[in-house]
């Protein structure tokens, strides 16, 4: 079983930044793919951000490319998301994602990822 813990999350001013945290139980996080997901009230889940299993490749979503940065640390089993210049619209509920399969599926759908953290919550303020 993993276990995903997201933090970080917070309310913040339009132009401000937050890190997202989240933490992994168990030792097969250094060979997944991981995401980040959010979901505004009354939308539908999309997709923010992947990184592959070594940190070598990284995906992003085109409303947030070169604002957000993710990144992990394999010895810490731990995912970032690195949120700048943030924007009312980014309000949302944000979740951490272990990707299912480590070698097909596309980084971007959300039904590729097995296991979900519970979400943090981030508000943008104009």
């Amino acid at each position: 079983q993993v276990q995903l813990v997201e933090s970080g999350g917070g309310l913040v001013q339009a132009g401000g930044s937050l890190r997202l945290s989240c933490a992994a139980s168990g030792r097969t996080f250094s060979g997944y793919a991981m995401g980040w997901f959010r979901q505004a009230p009354g939308k539908e889940r999309e997709f923010v951000a992947a990184i592959s299993w070594s940190g070598g490749s990284t995906y992003y979503a085109n409303s947030v490319k070169g604002r957000f940065t993710i990144s992990r640390d394999n010895t810490k089993n731990t995912v970032y998301l690195q949120m700048n210049s943030l924007k009312p619209e980014d309000t949302a509920v944000y979740y951490c994602a272990r990707k299912r399969n480590k070698d097909s599926g596309s980084y971007y759908v959300w039904a590729e990822y097995d296991y979900w953290g519970q979400g943090t919550q981030v508000t943008v303020s104009s």
